[in-house]
């Protein structure tokens, strides 16, 4: 399989043939921050995969609140555009899992540490950010472990 930064630049040219004005913005700003991710003191000019996947999901989450802060606002056009990206940057991260295999998941992890309550959730999050990965969006897996600890 392709690391991030060939299937970047592949789909860069595939953009700039097309002219898809959206996907050549989204290939270019994920990987202008890829750069910046390489060039940060202490990275030695890698990232690595797991890296590579939290930098996508907080470029995603960033499209998400813009959108909605532009729709809050009646711009639906600029709402457009920042949704329009998000489904390209959605295309290369790993496929989410779905709540019900999300609590699945989740209430092993729990029998596994054997969590009780409230208190026992921020170590719960954390192993479960490491098991699952980039499958989850963070705030989904909060809830879902708030939810199951308050049961």
């Amino acid at each position: 399989m392709a690391t991030l930064t060939e299937r970047l630049s592949d789909d860069l040219k595939r953009a700039m043939k097309a002219q898809d004005k959206v996907q050549l913005e989204t290939v270019r700003a994920i990987r202008a921050a890829l750069l910046l991710a390489k060039s940060e003191p202490g990275a030695q000019g890698e990232v690595s995969e797991a890296e590579e996947i939290k930098l996508l999901q907080r470029l995603k989450k960033q499209r998400v609140e813009s959108a909605t802060i532009y729709r809050a606002q009646n711009r639906v056009d600029l709402a457009e555009t920042e949704e329009a990206q998000l489904k390209c940057i959605e295309a290369y991260l790993p496929k989410q899992m779905d709540s019900a295999a999300l609590e699945a998941a989740v209430k092993t992890l729990l029998l596994q540490m054997d969590a009780k309550g409230p208190a026992d959730m921020g170590k719960v999050i954390g192993a479960a950010r490491l098991a699952l990965g980039g499958q989850v969006d963070g705030k989904d897996l909060a809830d879902t472990v708030k939810r199951l600890l308050s049961q």
